[in-house]
């Protein structure tokens, strides 16, 4: 059976901006070459740095928050399949696909878990160390009874899974582990890439309309980069990243060798010409783009326990993995000058990338996809906490909803 999918995005997809735009891409891509039709809806903003998904046969559409023109829209298209960008999409349009497709499936990509990065985001402000009782938030709340209300969650980070499984005991059957998907790296990809000679400076990359981020910048701006400049002058620190705003341009100082560079084009391209990727994150979820970037590029990477985790299986890091200020200036001075090291470290990021391969993982998510909607009935009666967090005594976002909608009328 053809399948029909309706996807809705949080945003539209922008992979030259962000990790979590090329990971809906990747997935796109996946359904695609299983023959699905596909249509992208989105109620945010047209933007011009979006992907043009109609160039690769994807149907898009402009959607209304909190309006009945969609209970009309979804009819006529009755999708087979519904993919949830983020649980906060899930809770705008997931009882209205509920009410009038119930026997779509109703898949969740989570991207990264919120209730984690804003727990580490919270304990990072209060200065002390995280604590699973940072997890017991509003944000866990309703991102849980999302993943609840799906058929299916797709989740980026092994990390994850287990804390989702062994923390807030969902069931395993909910979800499905699905990592970045990645094309095979070839050997001249490996082997012609600018040797460590033909490299210079340190390099970083975000979007920093992602908070994690703008945090890592101030981190590297006010006590990395001084201490790590005394020890290499003349070496710059260029930061790469989409959206940069005033405050973020305000920390450009080339007296310095500190250089907001702003958009780049070609992610890989800029991190070739890098000799290290330093991105000494404190906070965030999920699994790092740039670190993937940085590997293909054939660029060894410092980070911290949480910019590396989820990300190497269980393989030594392409590079160094330190929390503290002074371990993380020591190990970039070590991997930007001894020419060894950074070898092996180059060598072990490639093997990292390697076990991202798409092959890996693509048919696992599409025979989880299928073999619940082959049995929809007994998969969702076996969720009687999704059945019930879906009840009508549990509507509170479907009742805001339609007293918004009320209101817009007035």
């Amino acid at each position: 059976m053809k399948q029909n999918l309706l996807i809705i995005g949080s945003v539209w997809p922008e992979p030259n901006s962000s990790a979590a735009g090329t990971r809906m891409l990747q997935l796109i891509r996946l359904f695609l070459a299983d023959h699905w039709q596909i249509t992208f809806v989105s109620a945010t903003l047209d933007s011009p740095h979006r992907f043009p998904l109609e160039t690769i046969g994807v149907s898009i559409e402009a959607i209304v928050l909190n309006d009945s023109s969609f209970d009309t829209y979804i009819k006529e298209l009755n999708p087979s399949m519904v993919l949830f960008d983020r649980f906060m999409t899930e809770e705008q349009f997931g009882w209205r696909v509920r009410e009038h497709c119930p026997k779509a499936l109703r898949i969740l990509d989570t991207e990264d878990l919120h209730c984690l990065r804003k727990g580490r985001h919270k304990a990072l402000k209060e200065n002390r160390e995280f604590e699973y009782d940072d997890l017991q938030s509003d944000i866990a709340l309703r991102e849980i009874a999302s993943i609840y209300r799906s058929d299916v969650s797709i989740m980026i980070s092994t990390f994850e899974m287990e804390l989702l499984e062994d923390y807030f005991k969902v069931p395993s059957h909910l979800l499905c582990f699905v990592p970045f998907l990645l094309e095979t790296i070839t050997e001249a990809q490996i082997t012609e890439g600018p040797a460590f000679e033909e490299r210079n400076h340190f390099c970083t990359i975000g979007s920093f309309r992602h908070e994690p981020n703008w945090d890592s910048v101030r981190f590297l701006k006010e006590e990395i980069w001084p201490l790590l400049r005394k020890k290499l002058p003349g070496v710059e620190m260029h930061i790469y990243g989409s959206y940069p705003s005033q405050k973020v341009m305000q920390l450009h100082n080339e007296k310095e060798g500190f250089l907001i560079k702003g958009w780049a084009d070609n992610a890989i391209e800029v991190l070739q010409k890098s000799r290290v990727c330093l991105a000494p994150l404190r906070f965030g979820a999920g699994l790092k783009g740039k670190f993937i970037d940085a590997m293909t590029a054939g660029t060894p990477s410092v980070t911290t326990t949480i910019g590396a985790e989820g990300m190497h299986n269980k393989l030594p890091w392409g590079g160094s993995v330190v929390n503290t200020v002074s371990e993380i200036v020591s190990s970039a001075v070590a991997l930007y000058v001894n020419k060894e090291q950074w070898l092996v470290g180059q060598q072990r990021g490639f093997a990292i990338r390697k076990s991202f391969e798409k092959e890996k993982f693509e048919k696992d998510l599409l025979s989880k996809l299928y073999t619940v909607q082959s049995d929809i009935v007994v998969h969702r009666k076996s969720n009687f906490i999704g059945s019930m967090l879906a009840h009508h005594s549990m509507k509170s976002t479907e009742y805001m909803s339609r007293w918004i909608e009320e209101k817009n009328r007035t």
